[in-house]
């Protein structure tokens, strides 16, 4: 189904995981000749790991669809306005608003699971004193994050955590891509980590195509990889 024209998909990871969360989803598009790159999400900062972000996707030759997992979609809702950039695919995912932080979109609903167990840790700033970065705790990892994947997969997962700046929950937004670019989102409607009501308030206010999987837990590239590379796949077509 690949043509010159089609977009580049540009996955890009949310916290708590890295990259290799992709893997399915990359598997999918792969086999349907869709270009996809999964860059490494720094996850220090919003205005840092956006910049990042808008800088793999503005050395692409051609159209870009961003898809954002969790974090990640606050990233690609800043990074989205680079100029290649097609179109947005929001997966379990915070969909902000220009000058919203995650703290704040958040705060419009009850917290989730999440939020009371993320352990704190700190990490070394050069010329700076320590910054505090966040993990989610072992023993919650499978139940908030990863519920419907299988237990011997959760184990590795919780171990292998990247963690977030916790400076990123305040940090706010410096633009709102999906007010000038096309949008979808898939909301996980058994998300422990963001609440499902967060995600599709987001969307909505996006004006995005939205798809709802019922049982789906946040962590749904991994356990429902056909299902999320089918959105994406709808916005490639879309934009391509």
């Amino acid at each position: 189904m690949a043509t010159s024209t089609t977009p580049t998909v540009v996955l890009v990871h949310g916290a708590f995981a890295d990259a290799s969360s992709w893997s399915g989803v990359i598997a999918e598009l792969q086999n349907d000749g869709i270009p996809v790159v999964a860059p490494p999400n720094p996850l220090r900062g919003l205005a840092a790991d956006a910049a990042y972000i808008a800088s793999v996707a503005a050395q692409i030759d051609g159209p870009v669809v961003l898809v954002g997992h969790s974090y990640g979609g606050a990233l690609i809702s800043v990074a989205g306005t680079t100029e290649n950039v097609v179109g947005l695919v929001y997966v379990a995912a915070y969909v902000t608003e220009e000058g919203e932080s995650l703290g704040e979109l958040q705060g419009r609903f009850p917290l989730s699971p999440l939020v009371s167990n993320l352990k704190e840790a700190t990490y070394p700033v050069e010329d700076a004193e320590p910054a505090v970065e966040v993990t989610i705790t072992a023993e919650a990892f499978p139940e908030i994050f990863a519920a419907d994947v299988p237990a011997a997969i959760t184990k590795m997962l919780a171990v292998a955590q990247r963690p977030l700046a916790a400076g990123a929950f305040t940090e706010t937004a410096s633009a709102a891509a999906w007010k000038t670019k096309p949008s979808w989102a898939l909301v996980a409607a058994a998300d422990q980590a963001i609440n499902p009501e967060v995600q599709r308030f987001g969307a909505k206010r996006a004006g995005a195509t939205i798809v709802e999987l019922a049982g789906a837990s946040h962590a749904v590239a991994v356990s429902q990889p056909k299902q999320v590379a089918d959105l994406i796949r709808d916005a490639v077509r879309a934009t391509g």
